[in-house]
């Protein structure tokens, strides 16, 4: 994950850099001229070092991921009832256990890929058909979400204290921890997306580093195979396997992902830097970013591949005269499944008293209820409210659309480049959602852009902190307002806890946590 390449330099000239330099200038290094090229004129977008503390940031990371997972386990299998489309993907999970591909029924519509539901069959595995068991894999994801947070986090600042916070932010965020207490599968979406995203940019930072220390760079060289690269295009095709709302992270981050080669050869002094990208760049970039994906996704589908009652999968043979006669049968007949399933969420528009649209999510507009039994009472015979609700912290939740300005000025006026990779995937899991906004929506969509809003807090925080090596009395002052931020948002959390939970609570003190008229 982020982190493993350890401490490598990481310049922004991508050039051997000369032997002796004073520590200011090690940050802004300067490029070796390449066949009488002139020195690229000094930039603003350079990549952070990575600080030496490699070790202990593993082991921070590795805390704080555990006690997310103990504080989501707690008491997750109450309530025992299904909750929301609790009673959709448990029953299809146990369907993939049985037979490998969930049940046709007459009566029902199977809309989304297996991926999610064979993870959730997995907790069915170990614990049985119970809401432990399709609950505990959620749990597992949410908790691995943070962890990848806080080490993409570290590596898009170059701090560890910055890593933590982004991680202890998301682990405090009320709509992810009920997330992570569910069995939906918009919890896998979450971390398959920011570990490919996470992969992407060490990627980009090992490439930046060996194409700085070629001695000569000419036309480019050969790469080799690009592990990192190949790994993100596996877990981006995972996400696209749970929700093909995947789909759009990886066209953008692809896309990036080829003009972080380009400014790596740029930087380096090539003369033909998209030529460059074309020739060395592009063929991998097909494979680990295009073939690779579809082939993961492909996979996926096994069980319904190998099974003769799986939903559409005789279509081709019912239908011989159908276009593209040669494709062999099973394709066809998926192909024409994804055609229905397209067509179903296009359309998707029935009323639900709990839908809400892409611009309410950003300030908590209408979170989910997700349980509130009626009719329950105290030994005194008063009333007790259990209330369940999909809601983000507030306090961190009304940080998101300041944030999301500031990160649109550091791009216009630094060209940061931690900020241009959160604001790519703001655009992909959360701007695209305008496309169709006809379309029936949850704020549960929002589950795999909510880490890169966090992130986009955090590059807030980073300047409210202030520059290591800057006034001293300064940095204090702004260590003081992070830590301060991040008291009020546990704080908050901590405050909602008994509405997230489902704990019980009087009249007035349920009436205390529905801050607006619509969380009710």
């Amino acid at each position: 994950m982020p982190g493993a390449v350890g401490s490598l330099h990481y310049p922004d000239r991508m050039a051997v850099l000369a032997p002796e330099r004073s520590d200011r200038e090690s940050h802004q290094p300067r490029a070796t001229p390449v066949r009488g090229r002139p020195f690229p004129r000094p930039r603003r977008d350079v990549v952070p070092t990575l600080p030496a503390d490699r070790r202990l940031s593993w082991i921070l990371a590795g805390t704080l991921g555990l006690v997310a997972l103990v504080v989501r386990l707690w008491g997750i299998s109450y309530p025992q009832d299904p909750l929301f489309d609790e009673a959709y993907y448990p029953p299809e999970a146990r369907e993939l256990l049985i037979w490998g591909h969930e049940y046709n029924r007459g009566y029902t519509f199977i809309v989304h890929p297996p991926l999610g539901k064979w993870l959730i069959a997995g907790g069915e595995q170990l614990f049985g058909y119970n809401s432990l068991g399709w609950r505990f894999p959620s749990a597992v994801a949410g908790a691995v979400a943070v962890v990848v947070l806080t080490r993409l986090a570290r590596r898009l600042t170059g701090s560890t204290l910055l890593g933590m916070v982004a991680g202890l932010l998301l682990a405090l965020d009320g709509f992810s921890f009920t997330l992570a207490r569910i069995g939906l599968l918009d919890v896998f979406l979450q971390v398959f997306v920011v570990a490919g995203v996470a992969c992407l940019v060490v990627d980009r930072d090992v490439v930046r580093a060996r194409v700085a220390a070629a001695a000569e760079i000419g036309t480019g060289f050969r790469l080799g195979p690009r592990g990192w690269r190949i790994a993100a295009g596996f877990l981006l095709g995972c996400a696209c396997a749970v929700k093909w709302s995947g789909v759009w992270f990886l066209a953008l981050f692809a896309v990036l992902s080829l003009c972080w080669d380009r400014a790596a050869w740029r930087d380096a002094g090539s003369p033909h830097p998209s030529r460059t990208v074309v020739r060395r760049g592009l063929p991998g970039a097909a494979w680990a970013l295009g073939a690779l994906p579809v082939l993961t996704y492909l996979a996926s589908f096994t069980g319904w591949f190998l099974g003769e009652t799986s939903q559409g999968r005789h279509w081709a043979q019912r239908h011989p005269d159908s276009a593209f006669g040669f494709v062999p049968d099973a394709l066809r007949s998926l192909w024409h499944q994804h055609a229905e399933w397209l067509r179903f969420h296009n359309n998707l528009s029935t009323p639900h008293p709990w839908e809400s649209g892409p611009w309410s999510w950003l300030v908590d507009g209408r979170p989910i209820l997700l349980w509130n039994p009626q009719g329950l009472t105290d030994r005194a015979g008063e009333q007790v409210i259990r209330y369940i609700l999909m809601v983000g912290t507030p306090t961190l939740w009304f940080a998101f659309v300041p944030a999301a300005l500031w990160l649109a000025w550091r791009i216009v006026a630094r060209r940061d480049p931690a900020a241009i990779p959160v604001a790519v995937a703001i655009t992909a899991g959360w701007g695209t959602w305008f496309l169709n906004l006809d379309r029936t929506m949850f704020i549960f969509y929002m589950a795999p852009v909510v880490p890169f809003f966090v992130l986009a807090v955090v590059l807030v925080l980073q300047d409210v902190l202030g520059r290591a090596d800057g006034d001293i009395f300064r940095r204090q002052i702004g260590l003081g307002v992070v830590c301060g931020y991040v008291a009020v948002v546990a704080a908050t959390y901590v405050f909602f806890w008994p509405v997230l939970t489902g704990q019980p609570l009087s009249h007035a003190e349920w009436l205390q946590r529905m801050w607006f008229p619509s969380w009710f």
